[in-house]
């Protein structure tokens, strides 16, 4: 009697949320905000996340537009500027009065405009991996959570095929994402009977570009005796000037492999890959996965940015699962209305050009595959293990002691970002 009550009472609350929503169907269009950095030292990964949601817009307008009405891009640009995204948002939401938001690449960014989506209730798509610990009802997290990529990379790296790496190197630009996935994998390390004295880890600020003094201590790390791998949390356009002070130290993958989590085929299109054959990269998604999702979805990108050069990658990937849910909740709950939307979500599947049918659950992220891909000169990257399907996202990593108990779960009778389960 008492389900029956709350179901009943969730009926009426969606009823109305419609109802609170319907100015939206007076407008000429429906807005979709896009808040990307254009501009600074995250533009050179962002950029192209733009030009998808400006791609997958032109995609649905093409086929009669959501209830009736054509989609309109709102495009910002917070310019690498960390506050500047929680401006930028505000005005997306509260001027621009747009139904949706999918943007931001960096976890401080995120952090940045989390307050006021949560205050304004805004729904917001975030596409790039991320270090988990956090739930929020306004965010949907279409990226890897650390047990869909961070975990299982240094899990291939200790195996035989892996190369059985007995010493690390943990590398990171200085700023949230970086030193929580970091804490986590040292964590996770030290489960697996890893030395303190086995661990090295480095920060350096956004957009670094000297590299000769770090790479140089790495050579001195690996040189005692035991197998050593780098595990990259760089971001943005340090990765260019890193890469290079690889392949000029003659740091080859076959004596100490690095593998990126920030680094895809986008960025690799401004490196000489030629030095870096064999370094490796975690993701959800490449290029060159083979099936036919993935062929349309490279044609449409090539065809719609007319340059058959351009390429594709995993946060781009993430942005059209994402987008083509949201479209598909749309449609289901009859409305733009976040509320409506936001119920909607849950249980979307997409067919991915992973080449899986994924789904959205109620912890608002997606189960993923994971891949481990090499660089190749083309700068593309060959497959070299994947995981036999998709994985469950983990919202709360079970390698952080404090995390015991808490759960990640927005389903109706109760809602919970960060608590234990309510017992009903």
């Amino acid at each position: 009697m008492l389900q029956l009550t709350r179901r009943a009472a969730l009926a009426g609350l969606l009823a109305g949320t419609v109802l609170a929503g319907a100015p939206a169907f007076a407008q000429d269009t429906i807005k979709v905000g896009v808040l990307h950095s254009l501009s600074g030292t995250m533009a050179i990964s962002e950029t192209t996340l733009k030009d998808t949601i400006l791609m997958m817009i032109d995609d649905q307008n093409k086929k009669g537009g959501l209830l009736g009405k054509k989609l309109e891009a709102v495009v910002v640009d917070p310019a690498s500027n960390w506050p500047l995204f929680a401006e930028k948002a505000r005005e997306l939401i509260q001027v621009q009065k747009v139904a949706v938001v999918f943007g931001c690449w960096t976890s401080v960014s995120r952090k940045s405009v989390l307050p006021v989506f949560e205050e304004l209730n805004g729904l917001l798509f975030y596409p790039v991996q991320y270090e988990g610990e956090e739930s929020s009802r306004n965010v949907f997290y279409t990226g890897a959570a650390p047990n869909q990529q961070a975990i299982p990379a240094v899990e291939y790296l200790m195996s035989k095929d892996g190369g059985e790496a007995k010493r690390w190197v943990l590398l990171g630009t200085d700023y949230v994402y970086p030193r929580t996935t970091n804490k986590i994998l040292r964590a996770f390390l030290k489960s697996k009977g890893v030395a303190e004295a086995d661990i090295m880890e480095e920060y350096t600020p956004f957009g670094h570009s000297d590299w000769q003094t770090i790479v140089r201590r790495v050579k001195q790390f690996a040189s005692q005796g035991k197998k050593t791998a780098v595990v990259s949390t760089i971001n943005g356009d340090a990765n260019v000037p890193f890469y290079k002070e690889l392949g000029n130290q003659g740091i080859k993958a076959t004596d100490i492999p690095v593998v990126a989590f920030s680094v895809g085929e986008e960025e690799l299109a401004g490196i000489d890959t030629k030095p870096l054959l064999g370094h490796l990269a975690a993701w959800n998604y490449f290029q060159s996965v083979k099936n036919g999702t993935n062929t349309e979805f490279v044609a449409q990108w090539k065809a719609f940015i007319k340059n058959p050069k351009r390429v594709t990658n995993d946060p781009m990937e993430a942005h059209y699962i994402g987008f083509k849910m949201w479209a598909q909740a749309v449609r289901q709950a009859g409305s733009t209305n976040v509320d409506a939307v936001r119920q909607a979500m849950y249980g979307q599947k997409v067919k991915s050009p992973s080449g899986y049918d994924i789904t959205m659950h109620t912890n608002h992220h997606l189960a993923k595959p994971v891949m481990i891909g090499e660089i190749k000169a083309d700068g593309q990257f060959e497959i070299v293990w994947q995981t036999k399907g998709p994985i469950v996202a983990e919202a709360w990593s079970p390698h952080i002691a404090e995390n015991k108990g808490k759960v990640a779960d927005w389903s109706y009778p109760w809602v919970c970002g960060n608590c234990t389960k309510p017992k009903f």
